[in-house]
């Protein structure tokens, strides 16, 4: 059994941890549009005003931390105390990518299309050794419209973003492999995990028409939303499941299931590693607002630039 702590329940739609050096973990609050800092008493601080909606986060080659924005969520009043959101906000203008300083707070909007594309739905975003990102556009619904999502890749100082794949209707989790050879994308609806072969940087081996389903590396055989990824050590894949029974659950590099961690919270979005030993695993609970730290029973892998 796990030992599981909450180092705090007051965020507002947390997502994106991101665990720090001092044993500090920043999160992201969708709804309280803020990068956060929370610290290992359970202290909350706020590191930058972000507007929008903050969704996923990592830290780049220059120490600063790099956010996925969606743009907004309407958010009804919370029934039975769990927080949702419910389409777009009234006031949305579009998704972007920000990054933040985090000594002075300072926020920098590197791109908000590609080419003459909007950005729709930024959601998580991961570092490969060079420096660039790869990033997940989740899309969304308008009315009766659906953006369908997207898979990017851009550098960190603003000046290059390119469409690598399309489509790819609910693009959410991104991660790599140990290796940086396997490119591990969460569909959330179609409760499914995709891996892509990486070529070079920003570019995909060709996997044949996108809905073909050869990219599948697990199905879930019982409907569970597929949410943010971490890596551990081992290669194996730790998704956040969003569904009526939220959790991790561990997927294999070859494709199988090795466990489900059944968590309080049917909104489980995201999972990262950090520690000393990287042993500690980061969870966000999201519709009751907790970051968690967990005991993981196995190593995670750090993420490049992790500090």
């Amino acid at each position: 059994m796990c030992a599981i702590r909450v180092l705090t329940d007051k965020l507002r739609f947390p997502e994106g941890p991101v665990p720090l050096p001092d044993g500090s973990v920043l999160v992201v609050e969708i709804q309280g549009q803020a990068l956060t800092r929370v610290y290992p008493d359970g202290r909350v601080e706020v590191v930058a005003e972000l507007g929008g909606g903050p969704n996923g986060a990592a830290l780049g080659p220059d120490g600063r931390a790099y956010v996925c924005n969606n743009g907004g969520f309407h958010w009804p009043d919370p029934k039975g105390g769990a927080l949702l959101p419910h389409g777009p906000a009234h006031d949305y203008q579009g998704g972007s990518i920000q990054a933040v300083d985090l000594s002075s707070g300072k926020v920098e909007t590197l791109y908000t299309h590609c080419g003459e594309v909007g950005l729709k739905g930024p959601n998580d975003l991961v570092f490969d050794e060079t420096g660039g990102f790869w990033f997940t556009d989740h899309g969304g619904h308008h009315g009766r419209s659906e953006y369908l999502g997207t898979i990017y890749y851009a550098r960190p100082d603003g000046s290059a973003i390119s469409e690598v794949l399309f489509p790819f209707r609910h693009a959410n989790g991104i991660a790599l492999s140990p290796d940086d050879r396997s490119l591990y994308i969460a569909d959330s609806f179609a409760c499914r995990l995709c891996r892509y072969d990486i070529v070079s940087p920003g570019v995909l081996a060709d996997d044949g028409p996108r809905l073909s389903g050869r990219s599948t590396h697990y199905q879930s055989p019982t409907y569970r939303v597929f949410d943010s990824i971490a890596v551990e050590a081992s290669g194996n894949i730790c998704i956040g499941v969003v569904a009526a029974q939220g959790g991790i659950a561990t997927v294999s590099p070859r494709g199988e299931l090795v466990d489900f961690l059944p968590l309080p919270d049917p909104v489980v979005t995201n999972i990262a590693f950090g520690g000393p030993d990287m042993d500690k695993a980061y969870v966000t609970l999201s519709s009751t607002g907790q970051l968690l730290e967990i005991d993981w029973p196995r190593p995670g892998h750090p993420p490049h630039f992790a500090g």
